[in-house]
C-alpha cells in the first residue's frame, strides 16, 4: 500500500528545537520545504499539518508522550490505516545520523511509538529511525533533550537531507526499494589482536595458534 501520511515526531516550543529528540520534527520540515507543503495548526489533530503532492503530513503538537492522540485523530478522520503511514523518529540505539527502515516493530523504549502503538492499537506502521547515538541510562533523558554537537553540523545537515530523501523516496517507490537503497549495512567491528608468543622459548604460546593461519 502506498503511504498517505507521513509523521515526524518531536516536542513543541523553542525549547526543544533542533534537539536530538526533534530529529522526526527536523526531517519532516525539510521534506515540506522540498513538497512546497504549508504548515498550519489545526486544533481538531492537535497538531501541525499540511498536504502536498497526495500526501498528508503531520507534526503532533501533544508532547512526545502523548503523539499517538494526534496521530489517531489524523487516521480517523482521513481513514489511514497504520500500514499507510511512515513515521520519523530519533533512535538512541543508533550512531548518529545512521538510517533504518522498518516495516513494523515495538516501540523499543521510545515514548512517542508507545503512544502511537497504545493509540491506534497497532505497531504495524513502517518508521524510519535516526540515529542520535547512545547514551547511558542515567543521562538517556539530558542526551535526547540536548542539541546536536554544534563541531558536527555540516554532517548533521547531510544525515537529515538524506533522511528527508529516504521518506520521499518510500512515499514515490515504496517501503521495500527505500529499506533496500537506504538502510546502509553496519560498519565492520575491528577484529581483536591475536596473542603474540613470547620471544626466544622453545615452549609454543597455548593461546597462540600453532599454524599460521589466513587472516579474514
Amino acid at each position: 500500500m502506498p503511504i498517505r501520511l507521513l509523521i515526524g515526531l518531536g516536542n513543541p516550543g523553542p525549547e526543544y528545537e533542533n534537539t536530538r529528540h526533534n530529529a522526526g520534527f527536523m526531517i519532516l520540515d525539510r521534506v515540506a520545504q522540498r513538497l512546497g507543503a504549508i504548515w498550519a495548526k489545526e486544533r481538531k489533530f492537535e497538531g501541525w499539518f499540511a498536504r502536498a503532492e497526495g500526501l498528508y503530513l503531520l507534526k503532533p503538537k501533544t508532547f512526545m508522550n502523548l503523539s499517538g492522540r494526534s496521530v489517531a485523530a489524523v487516521s480517523g478522520f482521513f481513514r489511514i490505516p497504520p500500514a499507510d503511514m511512515l513515521v520519523l523518529y530519533d533512535d538512541v540505539a543508533l550512531p548518529e545520523g545512521r538510517l533504518r527502515i522498518k516495516p513494523s516493530g515495538s516501540a523499543g523504549g521510545h515514548n512517542g511509538i508507545k503512544s502511537m502503538i497504545a493509540s491506534l492499537g497497532s505497531d504495524q506502521f513502517p518508521r524510519l529511525r535516526f540515529g542520535v547515538g547512545a547514551a547511558d541510562q542515567k543521562s538517556l533523558v539530558g542526551h535526547v533533550l540536548g542539541r546536536f554537537d554544534p563541531a558536527v553540523q555540516d554532517e548533521l545537515h547531510k544525515s537529515l537531507e538524506k533522511a528527508a530523501d529516504a521518506a520521499i523516496f518510500a512515499t514515490l517507490r515504496g517501503l521495500e526499494p527505500a529499506m533496500n537503497q537506504f538502510n546502509t549495512a553496519e560498519p565492520p567491528r575491528p577484529k581483536p589482536a591475536r596473542p603474540v608468543p613470547p620471544q626466544g622459548e622453545g615452549k609454543a604460546d597455548p593461546i597462540a595458534p600453532t599454524k599460521p593461519t589466513e587472516s579474514t
